[in-house]
């Protein structure tokens, strides 16, 4: 071991991130204080306990400038260094981003050194890494020889210089065991600042009321912020009030947007966050962080012409795809992984999906040579992007697939985990001030709830602000409910410059869907569920007035069928409050033009408008269930119960309460009759 006067503490490594010169005597007063502060005040802590500490970048000279070494050691004391009587760590994973090595009897470990390059340790099994105080893990060095080619909007990386002698990554004993919940988070996709104070308000309060343990970590599954890079630090400690470590992947709305290479687009990400191709393990569990965001791309991903939004669109453009050193990463990775494991990925674009089966920029291009990576392990895969929610089995196939990455059908579970930010949060205010933010496929906002027991998980939905078994929107398609919202997508998907400024309709001409007439059972009319986190080999039935379950029809099978779209396929729940936007309309005398109209993300403020309908609408679902009310239902009261039953998940069970009326009945106050009488003066006792 080298003397601990001969190394500094890594400030900020991973975030503002690079050795600075400061006098031997400033060094040896901050270090006192560290030690303190990080180390000595917290020896005896309990194992569980938060550990605020840093990487070591040991100073001096690399050995060679082709080789990037170091240790991975039992941090006992908790400061961050590597000390006199701390001992290395044999077995451990570290990688460049390229080669995965495992550490030697004596913790020690040799990699091949790259002039841009992300050096990371693999959390494993038993162990944790440090985090700072907004429980960032703090695993990483960023290293990048003369910085960012050209100056950044938000500042890229500097120019980190040679490699120190020594990269030693600090590790302490962890609590969690085999069995641990992970919230998986889709898009939070913050653009602004009151859109932060949505987050908090929203994700951060409802995990933070969750009953039981806290999860073990977050999962953040990309598009953390919206273009605006300087919100991260904001948005980290504000999901650090959590107080659990939060695992970070890029977006395509996380990348420097001017930057003109891939290879310098996660530049301020790496500097502000950490890296974009990392893993950590948990119990038996693999996690796998990467960006599949090619951005720009270029005549790599064109595909012989298959992809000329990358060559011939004047913007630059993004594809899905995992890139060489990726790859190489993933193989190198699953090769020194105990083959026990569950292996769990996690990145931005899905792999294929429902929502953008057709959409070959919103898929991964290969795709298949990572399924040929995973053959034989277990595995699952996480993915955000679509402000969708959608669970696809083993074996399920949607028509464009093949024409889009090649695929047929899917090996194993693929979970898009929806959105925290719903519909880039949109839609009316809720009874909390935040907005409702229904998401194209109709699911509310939240986050994934992923419980892990060994190799085995459940995953449920857990919905912002509704009750934690809530799964499924209850409610029933009549004919007029498509009728009404046939003339608003029209209306939507026309010409903005020749459709008129006000919707034909709006949600006032909505008669209650929930009371029937025996000429609306008689035109056809069903209950529909739409299960949120329900897949194809989930089980949906109902019950009309206590008779025999019965079998509700799944409106997509997942068999290579293409997304059947419409009124007829849509869930009447979620379009009444999508298509009739109220919020557009807002508007005061205040003279302040920010809160006039209303806007979502970086869109171009426009003035107040008469209710619209919001940018995604629920006109499909991979999760839709209806069932076929009888005409004969007889007038009256009639209850039907709903139950779920998933293969990986929770079941549930909601009540819906209908009425059948031999008419219509008024649907506002009856002015006729009251006014045909009058009160009279009052009469004396």
């Amino acid at each position: 071991m080298r003397a601990a006067a001969n190394r500094a503490p890594a400030r900020g490594s991973m975030r503002e991130g690079f050795m600075t010169k400061v006098s031997q005597s400033l060094w040896l007063t901050a270090a006192c204080a560290a030690a303190l502060a990080g180390g000595i005040a917290r020896a005896g802590a309990p194992a569980d306990a938060p550990w605020f500490a840093d990487i070591e970048v040991v100073k001096g000279k690399a050995r060679d400038a082709k080789t990037v070494r170091g240790i991975v050691f039992d941090d006992a004391n908790r400061n961050g260094r590597l000390d006199a009587g701390e001992h290395g760590l044999a077995g451990v994973n570290v990688s460049n981003g390229r080669e995965v090595v495992k550490t030697g009897a004596d913790g020690r470990y040799v990699l091949p050194a790259r002039r841009d390059m992300s050096v990371s340790v693999v959390q494993p099994s038993g162990w944790r890494v440090p985090t700072d105080r907004n429980f960032v893990p703090r695993f990483a060095y960023e290293h990048k020889l003369g910085g960012s080619p050209r100056k950044l909007r938000f500042g890229g990386l500097p120019d980190t210089g040679p490699l120190p002698a020594a990269i030693n990554f600090p590790l302490a004993p962890s609590t969690v065991g085999p069995d641990f919940n992970c919230a998986v988070l889709g898009d939070v996709q913050v653009y602004s600042g009151d859109e932060i104070g949505y987050a908090r308000d929203s994700i951060v309060r409802e995990l933070a009321d969750r009953k039981g343990p806290p999860p073990a970590c977050l999962f953040a599954l990309g598009d953390l912020v919206g273009d605006d890079l300087g919100l991260i630090p904001r948005l980290e400690e504000v999901l650090g009030a959590l107080r659990i470590p939060q695992w970070w992947v890029q977006g395509n709305h996380d990348y420097d947007s001017d930057a003109d290479r891939d290879a310098d687009a996660s530049d301020t990400w790496r500097r502000t966050y950490g890296p974009a191709t990392y893993a950590f393990e948990m119990g038996n569990v693999l996690f796998v962080g990467l960006d599949n965001v090619v951005y720009p791309c270029g005549e790599a991903d064109n595909r012989k012409g298959a992809r000329p939004f990358c060559v011939e669109y004047p913007q630059k453009s993004y594809n899905g795809r995992f890139t060489d050193d990726q790859m190489a990463f993933l193989k190198n990775l699953i090769a020194n992984t105990d083959p026990a494991k569950l292996i769990v990925l996690g990145h931005h674009i899905p792999l294929v999906g429902f929502d953008n089966r057709k959409e070959w920029a919103h898929q991964t291009d290969n795709a298949p040579e990572v399924y040929a990576l995973l053959e034989g392990r277990k595995a699952l895969d996480l993915s955000g992007h679509s402000h969708t929610l959608e669970n696809l089995a083993p074996g399920d196939s949607y028509e464009g697939w093949k024409d889009a990455v090649g695929v047929t059908s899917i090996p194993f579970r693929h979970v898009v985990a929806g959105a925290v930010a719903g519909d880039w949060w949109g839609g009316d205010f809720d009874v909390e001030g935040i907005p409702m933010s229904l998401q194209g496929d109709g699911s509310p906002r939240g986050y994934v709830d992923m419980r892990v027991s060994g190799t085995d998980y459940d995953l449920d939905y857990r919905a912002t602000g509704e009750p934690a078994d809530r799964a499924m929107w209850l409610s029933v398609s009549t004919p007029a409910f498509r009728g009404w919202a046939a003339k608003l997508l029209d209306w939507r998907n026309a010409d903005p410059a020749t459709r008129g400024r006000v919707p034909p309709l709006s949600v006032q001409d909505l008669p209650d869907e929930k009371l029937l007439t025996p000429a609306d059972l008689g035109a056809g009319s069903w209950l529909t569920a739409n299960v949120w986190l329900g897949d194809s080999a989930t089980q949906v039935t109902v019950s009309i007035d206590g008779t025999a379950p019965v079998a509700m029809t799944h409106t997509q099978e997942a068999r290579g069928e293409p997304s059947r779209n419409g009124p007829e396929h849509a869930d009447p729940f979620a379009l009444q409050r999508q298509l009739s936007v109220a919020r557009t309309a807002f508007e005061s005398g205040s003279g302040d033009a920010e809160a006039q109209g209303f806007i979502q993300g970086r869109q171009t403020r426009t003035p107040p408008a008469p209710p619209q309908p919001q940018g995604s609408v629920a006109d499909h679902s991979a999760h839709l269930w209806r069932f076929a009310l009888p005409a004969t239902l007889a007038p009256g009261m009639h209850t039907a119960t709903v139950r779920v039953a998933r293969p990986q998940g929770s079941s549930a069970r909601e009540t819906l309460i209908l009425e059948v009326r031999p008419e219509r009945p008024p649907r506002t106050f009856r002015f006729d009759v009251w006014n045909s009488v009058k009160d009279g003066p009052r009469v004396p006792e």
